[in-house]
């Protein structure tokens, strides 16, 4: 007779619940967060956290757009900017997905680990009484006693790379395989490597670019950088102290109109570089190409672009220089058609700041078309700017060297006040500006190096995780986890022995029934 469930049944006994208490809830969420199904949904996790980093611009890799975009989007900016999608991966969400996914892994691989190697050095299970129940089975008569068959098959286990042990003397266990695991294990390790590659590198790298015009030189301090990217644990002040000089940058282009090569396309860029590790160490004379980056023993410097860098002066009314430098101006297309802007901090008129915006065309030609340039070296160079006062810097936001912000700012117009105001310079000119407003000189025109420096301590242990990761992985997919049994008994004729062999795999093993006949096939040609 049942106990009834009827909650008024007299017979019902009260059932008392086990509590877990704090150690068992402790011990609970140990075991969920270590579990395989959890290090993959935190990985899915991390991968769809990643994603605001690819759809919004980041503050460390663009600062100007992502001041512009938060500009243009005065309700959706300032929001998503609290939460972090405009820093995406140094937002303290990203950061704790990234953290329970490092610790789940080393929870799940390493108690994984430990069984696996207890496993390794176990031996192989006893035969089971019925090898014919096995999905691969086949039995053999031979000539020969038990034990002259049996070290036959021993042999022919060997010769297949199985791992033999004999729990009584007429069967032999054997197994292989076990690659697999450790492939899978190599994987999920590396895995950990690789994050904590990253992390390193994230923690203690840093990257910064500049723009080097032909005859300047870099110090390798943070304020010499244009931008500079610095990890949370990195001392800008503890930069070693190299500079290099660029001292010639070659520009080559295809110039065949009748080749196979493009006319115009580029062929080769070379920076050289006058290279001190140190203040009064020795200067080395070196390059930098596309593909060639040069160590400078605190980070790497790559050659990450190149463009033109015409020397602009402009003066006051009275004739005071208030801006001379080489401006670089950033090319748009394969014929240089470049960008850029000039701007003017000095007082002008009244207060007001000017500024010059507009094309700097390598070799120029002024038809139906505007303003262009039909060839991307520097035949016959001009600039076409137009003019502006006001303030350079509206809200203090960032801007792009490349461009002007003319938000409160208003553009010139000629001399006449009947049309907005069109500067075209060549190499040599001067044009002197309405309104008292001083003048503009087009100096010359010289080249530039954009250079990239960057220093990733985690890069090896990165690098050397991945490769670990490639070859666990392959290790786990082309290795099967196999296991043999052979028994043998005398046969009803005498001086014969009867071999009944079975296998077992795994998982699904298409294989099996081959490494089954391979066994089979060596044991013959021995007791031929």
């Amino acid at each position: 007779m049942s106990l009834s469930t009827q909650p008024n049944d007299p017979r019902r006994d009260d059932i008392t619940q086990p509590t877990l208490g704090t150690l068992g809830l402790l011990r609970f969420g140990w075991r969920q967060l270590t579990s395989m199904r959890t290090a993959l949904f935190l990985l899915l996790l991390l991968a769809v956290a990643a994603l605001p980093g690819s759809i919004f611009p980041q503050r460390s890799i663009d600062a100007v757009r992502t001041a512009d975009w938060i500009a243009r989007h005065e309700t959706a900016g300032p929001i998503l900017d609290k939460i972090g999608l405009f820093e995406v991966y140094a937002a303290p969400w990203f950061a704790a997905i990234y953290l329970l996914l490092l610790v789940s892994l080393v929870g799940c691989v390493l108690p994984r680990s430990k069984i696996h190697w207890k496993a390794m050095r176990s031996q192989p299970p006893k035969a089971p009484k019925r090898l014919e129940r096995l999905a691969s089975h086949e039995s053999v008569t031979f000539d020969g006693t038990p034990d002259e068959v049996l070290e036959d098959v021993r042999a022919a286990l060997r010769g297949g790379r199985f791992r033999i042990h004999s729990h009584d003397a007429t069967t032999v266990s054997a197994e292989k395989g076990y690659l697999k695991e450790t492939g899978n294990l190599f994987f999920h390790l590396a895995l950990i490597g690789v994050i904590l590659g990253m992390a390193w590198g994230h923690l203690m790298g840093w990257k910064g670019d500049v723009i080097l015009p032909v005859g300047e030189t870099f110090a390798n301090t943070a304020a010499r950088f244009d931008t500079l990217n610095p990890g949370p644990l990195v001392d800008t002040a503890a930069f070693a102290p190299f500079t290099m000089k660029l001292t010639k940058f070659d520009a080559v282009f295809e110039t065949d109109v009748k080749g196979k090569g493009q006319f115009g396309s580029p062929r080769d860029f070379t920076a050289h570089v006058d290279f001190t590790k140190e203040p009064g160490a020795k200067v080395e004379k070196r390059v930098i190409r596309v593909n060639g980056p040069l160590e400078t023993g605190s980070g790497t410097a790559f050659l990450l672009g190149n463009g033109y860098a015409p020397h602009i002066t402009v003066k006051d009314a009275q004739g005071k220089v208030t801006y001379s430098e080489a401006t670089p101006f950033l090319a748009q297309d394969n014929n240089y058609n470049s960008v850029g802007a000039v701007k003017v901090a000095g007082a002008g008129p009244a207060g007001k700041q000017l500024g010059f915006a507009g094309l700097f065309l390598p070799t120029a030609v002024l038809d139906d078309q505007g303003p262009r340039s039909v060839f991307p070296d520097a035949l016959e160079p001009a600039l076409a700017l137009s003019a502006f006062e006001g303030t350079l810097f509206p809200g203090g936001r960032p801007q792009s060297v490349y461009s002007l912000d003319t938000a409160e700012m208003t553009q010139l117009k000629n001399k006449a006040g009947t049309d907005l105001l069109r500067i075209w310079l060549t190499p040599g000119q001067t044009y002197t500006l309405p309104g008292g407003q001083g003048s503009i000189t087009f100096d010359g025109v010289e080249r530039f190096a954009g250079i990239s420096i960057r220093n990733d301590p985690g890069k090896e242990l990165t690098l050397g995780s991945a490769l670990v990761a490639l070859l666990g992985l392959i290790l786990s997919l082309t290795i099967r986890r196999r296991r043999l049994f052979v028994r043998v008994s005398p046969a009803d004729e005498e001086g014969r022995t009867v071999v009944s062999i079975g296998g077992l795999a795994k998982d699904d093993d298409e294989g099996m029934g081959e490494q089954l006949e391979g066994v089979l096939t060596r044991l013959k040609e021995r007791r031929t």
